[in-house]
């Protein structure tokens, strides 16, 4: 029987909605994305997929292991495809790897990928122009939402998150590893985004409505890390991050 058929049957497609592959990270505008599109009269999420480092089977900037990940897809009751792409963080490996599952996600008749991308063109048009080049379309249900309402929206709706990331030249230790709360986005300085947007912070979601019961993590210690990075006049610098060592309760 051809794949997408069971993927049908297990899932209970509604032929009246478009089916959805959602870009999830694990953390908080995934989380908000996905909810949005689970009350969406117009999609339906299907899968989910997370990209990881072939070495780390990690999360990116995120650092989450896969095993969180794993459970965070367990408690929502979608399918995770898993992608990994070598430490050389060269963007054509990673173009290589998201192809080969454009091509599965093709022969199950899934033509769209949800993305929870708020306000950064460039990133937005870079997805688009390359979806374009292989028939799909990218859905972005949080696009140019105000981004403090859109916190207090998180709040209001019972999500709860820890800060697994941020940018230590912005944001304090104290923080990494808590949860985000209304203490945290008061503390944070005003050229900080309350979402994070510009990748000041990135988190990890371990409950709220999409899940069927919240996930038991522990906080371990918090370690820093620097990178190369070139700056506006060409130059060489350095960018600092915290990271948070969370795992499986």
């Amino acid at each position: 029987m051809p794949f997408w058929i069971v993927l049908r049957m297990e899932l209970k497609i509604n032929d009246e909605k478009i089916p959805v592959s959602m870009s999830w990270s694990g953390g908080k505008d995934s989380a908000m994305a996905l909810w949005k599109l689970m009350n969406s009269d117009e999609f339906q999420v299907v899968r989910l997929h997370t990209t990881f480092g072939e070495e780390t089977k990690r999360v990116g900037m995120h650092g989450i292991p896969e095993e969180l990940i794993e459970m965070q897809a367990d408690s929502i009751g979608l399918p995770l495809d898993k992608l990994y792409f070598p430490a050389s963080g060269d963007n054509l490996a990673y173009e290589t790897v998201i192809n080969a599952y454009l091509d599965e996600l093709q022969s199950s008749g899934i033509g769209h990928i949800g993305y929870g991308d708020i306000f950064l063109e460039d990133l937005r048009k870079y997805r688009e122009d390359k979806l374009a080049l292989r028939g799909f379309e990218g859905v972005f249900p949080l696009w140019e939402k105000d981004t403090s309402g859109l916190i207090q929206e998180f709040f209001s709706t019972g999500f709860e998150t820890k800060i697994c990331a941020a940018d230590a030249d912005l944001i304090s230790e104290k923080w990494v590893g808590e949860s985000i709360s209304e203490e945290f986005i008061k503390d944070l300085d005003q050229k900080v985004d309350p979402c994070g947007e510009n990748g000041e912070f990135h988190s990890y979601c371990f409950a709220g409505p999409i899940f069927k019961s919240s996930i038991e993590v522990l906080v371990g210690e918090t370690t820093q890390k620097s990178y190369d990075i070139f700056l506006a006049n060409g130059e060489k610098g350095k960018k600092h991050f915290w990271f948070s060592d969370i795992k499986k309760a």
